[in-house]
């Protein structure tokens, strides 16, 4: 396990313990799921929180930047959102615990039965050596959204996953499979209603099956004292081609992982980020995409703009197996520095170890260009909004790839709201 050992715990680690202690026997889960929650703890417990000594967590220390957990509170009333495109279906995750939802033609389960049944075991395990997200919420998790698209169905509207939560401690799991030669969008949305400080990890385990064309979206939007520590698992199969979108509008402390295997020729990932960082949140995007198989395609795309005492970090990581030959895969990282005080770290990676592939990968950090400044205010625009049209225009344009209009312009009215909250 790539985490130091070290004799003084700090306040987090030892709440982590005392809440492990406490909340254990009360855990759903058979004999299996149990001993995997052992398993996944006591890793956690004897290597502690990373720092920046970990490698994937160099720009994160989260022994450092987790100074403690909130207290557990009673789940509160929590009052549905409204559908993000208007008639379509959603299924409710209140406070970390499922609710009854009635959607026609997906397979939803609670998570919490795949608990209590043993079946969720098997995933119950660290993604790596370095995985505390997936420590954390393998020990602490009870309950989230099993979702499956069946086979060759096709659905115009998205389903929504609504994850809302008040203060406190919350931990949710969202398995979702796109069966084979499906067509569906989800949008997994994790929002707060209070100011009081929160806790949350999240792990979503996305499964696209052969000739499955997919459309995710993640909308995280939590408090601004919240922590979100969240997890992406993706697996692609042959010929499967899947849109992601990831947006970060929320958080004190947020750390959001993409861990892709793409395991299918003929598959074709596009991943689109939008990370808006204002006041002092900071906010880690890290992403490992594995091209194990030839003939594969990938597209990733980040756009970030910084506002105030944020800080930023976008690492991407793209590795090409000897045996992936003819693999295309290019990254971007854009950046808007809107503040001197603001920071943005991009490290961009790539580790190629086939000799017939195109792959490429580009970084650049910056402040709004004065000739386009200039171009605005010339034809009568006021200066404060013209900066305001370029952040828009800078952002938008990841959104407009959605094919769906009514979700690109509730999106951009989400963007543009938080633009002129922070700006």
């Amino acid at each position: 396990m790539n985490m130091q050992t070290t004799n003084q715990q700090t306040p987090a680690e030892l709440a982590l313990a005392e809440a492990f202690t406490a909340k254990f026997s009360a855990l759903p889960g058979d004999g299996n799921v149990v001993a995997a929650r052992d398993v996944l703890f006591d890793d956690l417990k004897t290597g502690g929180l990373p720092t920046r000594r970990v490698e994937a967590w160099h720009y994160t220390d989260l022994k450092t930047l987790l100074r403690g957990l909130p207290e557990d509170a009673p789940a509160p009333v929590i009052e549905k959102r409204a559908a993000l495109v208007s008639g379509a279906p959603i299924a409710y995750v209140m406070h970390g615990k499922a609710t009854d939802s009635e959607v026609q033609g997906f397979k939803i389960e609670s998570y919490a039965e795949s608990l209590t049944d043993g079946t969720a075991a098997a995933a119950l395990v660290a993604a790596s050596k370095d995985d505390a997200i997936g420590r954390i919420n393998g020990s602490f998790v009870r309950d989230g959204l099993s979702v499956v698209v069946p086979d060759d169905s096709v659905f115009v509207n998205p389903l929504e996953l609504q994850a809302i939560h008040g203060a406190g401690q919350v931990h949710s799991r969202f398995p979702v499979t796109f069966g084979k030669g499906s067509k569906a969008t989800i949008i997994e949305r994790h929002l707060s209603v209070t100011d009081e400080a929160a806790f949350v990890s999240s792990v979503s385990e996305i499964e696209v099956q052969d000739g499955a064309e997919a459309t995710y979206v993640i909308l995280q939007q939590q408090g601004a004292a919240d922590t979100h520590l969240g997890q992406l698992r993706i697996v692609m199969g042959a010929d499967a081609k899947l849109r992601l979108f990831v947006i970060n509008a929320g958080g004190k402390l947020v750390r959001q992982e993409l861990r892709v295997d793409v395991n299918g020729e003929g598959s074709d990932l596009s991943i689109r980020g939008v990370n808006l960082l204002g006041g002092e949140t900071h906010t880690d995007v890290t992403m490992v995409l594995g091209h194990n198989v030839p003939n594969t395609t990938s597209t990733e795309v980040f756009r970030n703009v910084v506002f105030d005492r944020a800080k930023g970090i976008f690492q991407g990581m793209i590795r090409v197996a000897p045996d992936a030959q003819k693999t295309d895969a290019k990254m971007a990282c854009n950046t808007l520095l809107m503040s001197d005080d603001g920071e943005f770290s991009a490290k961009p990676e790539l580790e190629i170890f086939a000799d017939d592939v195109q792959c490429g990968h580009g970084a650049t950090v910056a402040d709004i260009s004065d000739n386009h400044l200039y171009y605005l205010m010339a034809r009568g625009v006021p200066r404060a909004k013209a900066r305001a049209m370029l952040v828009n225009a800078f952002v938008d344009e990841i959104i407009e790839e959605l094919e769906d209009e009514q979700l690109v312009e509730a999106l951009e009215d989400i963007i543009a709201s938080w633009l002129e909250h922070h700006a």
